[in-house]
């Protein structure tokens, strides 16, 4: 265990990296319009520099358990943010969509193996008792930085153009690399586990398979698209089902799934994809509300939400701090009462709702999700021996995109579904004002559902007890 001064020096290090590296999910978002017109392509297309990057990360976090029993924590970090260094700089210098697309890609590689890497090597150097602190103050990172980036990105676009998006980051990215290798040292001991290549190539059709297929599938309008995405994460499936099964079956799994074996690590899985599906679908579909049937510009839609989001994240170490004093159960459960009750609201969402309440409901449904995802994941993780650390992390940063892209399609189709039903009761002409309630109703099919799964895991968060790896409880 490192001492707390150097401790510190890690942690600021994985701070200030990972910052910038998690901007990037978020911060192309509000350019893709402009980026059409760039390089003259259509939405279908320009959406590869979203589900792209995601579908890099997908494929690299399952896999990481690997990289970390293999190479040091300086080799790790610094190698990983110079690749997201050489990402960056190829998207900053692209001349056609083809070499921003690779570069946005090179990009999801550094930041896919960084999350597991960072959380991994916490584990390490932190106590149990001080972990909810340093989580949260981590949260608060992973949670600020994409909810400022919209906002950042709109500002950026505007006044300095496009590829300062990328411009902006590359002092920041060197900065952090300069840092490492100054600061950080290596912790953990290597094991230097044998890779079954087998394992690899189930795991990235799997994984990958899935993060492209429920991305497509929610891009797709119908059409013969369907088909071949439904194939796709049929495939998909049938692929993690024999990766699971190899890797119960392997000495040396490539990643260990008897972690679900551990009651609280499984339960806090569980209620943080919940979580992570309610979150991601919510900052897709409300957004949708506020400029459709509410009609409010983009920029006035991305401004009401940005309160909520921001608190979200600068709640995280409070919530940290009060998981270490209090365990998991004082937050969680009160959290998912609060997440019921919200959800609850937005099932009956509609147009002449005031804003100031609504603005209010989706911060208290932000502080809820505060209260609930870190603690949930910092104390399932408590729970593993150290030797499944790299597993466990891995497994958490793997579901976190496979997550919010199966929130975003199934929201997204309930809601498209709920619509159509909508439309094809109407006897009369579809006016605008027909459309407007026909998104109204779709929200309220979609928010019914997200109800049902929130109900499941505040039935879930009765049975979590506060957990401690049996390596302390040894000590």
């Amino acid at each position: 265990m490192q001492t707390k001064v150097q401790a510190n020096k890690i942690f600021i290090t994985f701070l200030i990296g990972s910052f910038f590296a998690i901007l990037n999910e978020t911060l192309l978002n509000i350019a893709l319009t402009k980026l059409m017109d760039v390089f003259q392509v259509d939405a279908t297309m320009v959406q590869w520099l979203v589900t792209g990057f995601m579908l890099v990360m997908g494929i690299l976090m399952p896999v990481s358990a690997i990289f970390i029993q293999w190479f040091t924590t300086r080799q790790l970090f610094i190698g990983v943010m110079t690749v997201f260094l050489v990402g960056t700089v190829i998207a900053a210098c692209a001349v056609n969509f083809s070499m921003l697309l690779i570069g946005r890609m090179i990009q999801g590689v550094g930041t896919g193996l960084l999350m597991p890497v960072i959380m991994n090597a916490l584990l390490l150097i932190y106590p149990p008792e001080v972990r909810g602190k340093i989580m949260g103050i981590f949260g608060f990172v992973i949670m600020f930085a994409p909810a400022i980036g919209p906002t950042l990105s709109g500002v950026i676009v505007d006044l300095l153009g496009w590829r300062w998006l990328f411009i902006a980051v590359i002092p920041f990215a060197i900065f952090s690399i300069l840092f490492a290798l100054k600061y950080l040292q290596n912790v953990g001991e290597l094991t230097r586990p044998k890779v079954d290549g087998l394992s690899v190539v189930l795991s990235t059709v799997g994984i990958g398979g899935i993060v492209f297929g429920v991305s497509g599938s929610g891009e797709a309008s119908g059409g013969d698209s369907s088909p071949i995405m439904i194939t796709i994460i049929i495939i998909s499936l049938l692929s993690i089902v024999l990766f699971v099964w190899r890797q119960l079956k392997l000495k040396e799994p490539l990643l260990d799934v008897r972690v679900f074996q551990y009651r609280n690590f499984a339960a806090g899985v569980t209620l943080f994809v919940i979580v992570i599906i309610a979150m991601f679908a919510t900052e897709i579909i409300l957004p949708m509300y506020l400029q459709g049937p509410v009609g409010y510009s983009a920029k006035v839609a991305g401004l009401l939400l940005l309160p909520g989001a921001l608190l979200n994240g600068l709640t995280a170490p409070v919530m940290g701090t009060l998981f270490d004093k209090y365990g998991p159960r004082k937050l969680i459960i009160p959290g998912m009462i609060m997440l019921v009750g919200t959800i609850l609201f937005f099932t009956r969402l509609h147009p002449s709702v005031p804003i100031w309440l609504f603005m209010a409901v989706y911060i208290l449904l932000m502080l809820a999700i505060s209260a609930i995802m870190m603690p949930a994941e910092t104390n399932g993780l408590n729970e593993l021996p150290q030797r499944l650390y790299p597993h466990g992390t891995a497994i958490m940063s793997t579901l976190q995109p496979i997550s919010g892209a199966l929130g975003v399609s199934i929201f997204v189709g309930i809601m498209a579904h709920g619509s159509e039903s909508y439309i094809k009761e109407q006897t009369g002409p579809i006016t605008q004002q027909v459309l407007n309630d026909a998104m109204t109703v779709g929200i309220h099919y979609a928010y019914w559902f997200a109800l049902v799964i929130s109900l499941i895991a505040l039935v879930i968060s009765f049975f979590i007890k506060r957990a401690v790896s049996p390596d302390y409880e040894a000590k």
